[in-house]
């Protein structure tokens, strides 16, 4: 299908989110790959994986680039030749690609109960003002994972743990926006998050607060 969202949170950053509905072979037919990145694609196991990394070429194309203005520096981060900033996620059915001026970071999770099963593991002061009996324990979990998972990826340090070096100030689901923390190497740095909801998937994004 075409594009499934567009949001600009501001005039250098804009946000644009796939829903993958194609076939593997209608994502792969317009789509010029490098050599390298062809056999990544024919090299992975699950079609959703495959469906997924094509789809993000088709973002790529909305925004005006191609594959090859796409590279990765040796911490696993994306970067465009063009010297803008940019953070790509995919789950399951939807993608997403946010390109800024500023340093950026996305993420795409689908809401599932196993989320709860696994929260102690990735926070801690958040647990002061969440209680799982609320009925949007688990939106809010998964709202609190995909800003974690943003700010990991704008940050691209190794080493950097969720438990340990975040902290996400407290929200509510309807007011869609919140202010994150990374404390690590005794510096600390606040950033302006941004979630929203869609089809029992939730994105996150986050940018250094201004």
């Amino acid at each position: 299908m075409p594009l499934y969202k567009t949001l600009t949170p501001n005039s250098h950053t804009c946000v644009k989110i796939w829903k993958i509905t194609e076939s593997y072979d209608d994502l792969l037919r317009p789509t010029r790959l490098k050599p390298e990145n062809m056999q990544r694609v024919l090299g992975m196991k699950s079609e959703l994986h495959r469906r997924g990394f094509l789809s993000v070429r088709h973002l790529l194309a909305e925004f005006g680039y191609c594959d090859a203005d796409l590279f990765y520096d040796q911490n696993g981060k994306p970067h465009l030749k063009d010297g803008k900033h940019i953070s790509i996620t995919h789950s399951f059915t939807f993608s997403g690609v946010v390109v800024s001026d500023t340093e950026v970071g996305i993420d795409i999770e689908k809401q599932r109960l196993k989320i709860g099963v696994i929260a102690h593991k990735f926070m801690d002061y958040e647990y002061q003002y969440l209680d799982d009996s609320d009925k949007l324990y688990i939106q809010k979990l998964t709202v609190i994972w995909c800003i974690k998972e943003s700010l990991y990826k704008l940050f691209a340090t190794p080493g950097l743990s969720f438990l340990q070096n975040t902290l996400v100030i407290p929200f509510t689901v309807d007011e869609g926006t919140t202010v994150a923390w990374i404390d690590y190497d005794d510096k600390k740095y606040r950033f302006d998050t941004a979630f929203f909801e869609f089809e029992g998937f939730t994105c996150a994004y986050a940018l250094p607060s201004q």
